[in-house]
């Protein structure tokens, strides 16, 4: 081969080598940038979603407040009417001690004959004419 068809086909190669380079660091750069705008855009579409959270969080402490207000009113109602109408409680300690004396003192037996601690107190007698479960 020629030196000249040698200095072209190294010129040609230069040139597609140069183009080839070109393209890639084009490329690289706009990846840069693509990758830029998709964080561009994430950043608003969480700004947008903090916003929302933002002013949902303050909807429900506005209705937290009212429902506690409420409530509070629903007490002090409830309260004053209890107090309006509750019975009054007897003062025992108005009592005299002279009226204890006629009470008497518990015992552990019965009075008479047959009381209730009785040794066959509840006991019915054996007669013949009660009936008696069949045996198997």
């Amino acid at each position: 081969m020629e030196l000249s068809n040698i200095n072209w086909m190294l010129g040609a190669a230069c040139l597609l080598a140069g183009i080839g380079l070109g393209v890639l660091g084009y490329h690289l750069m706009n990846a840069g940038a693509r990758n830029a705008q998709a964080l561009r855009q994430r950043l608003a579409e969480r700004d947008r979603q903090l916003a929302e959270l933002r002013a949902g969080v303050d909807e429900h402490f506005e209705r937290l407040g009212q429902v506690t207000r409420t409530l509070n009113a629903e007490v002090d109602e409830a309260t004053t009417r209890l107090n309006a109408e509750a019975p009054r409680r007897p003062d025992l300690g108005a009592a005299d001690d002279a009226d204890d004396s006629h009470v008497a003192m518990p015992r552990d037996y019965a009075d008479g004959n047959r009381g209730t601690l009785s040794e066959d107190f509840g006991l019915k007698s054996n007669d013949a004419d009660t009936p008696q479960p069949p045996r198997y």
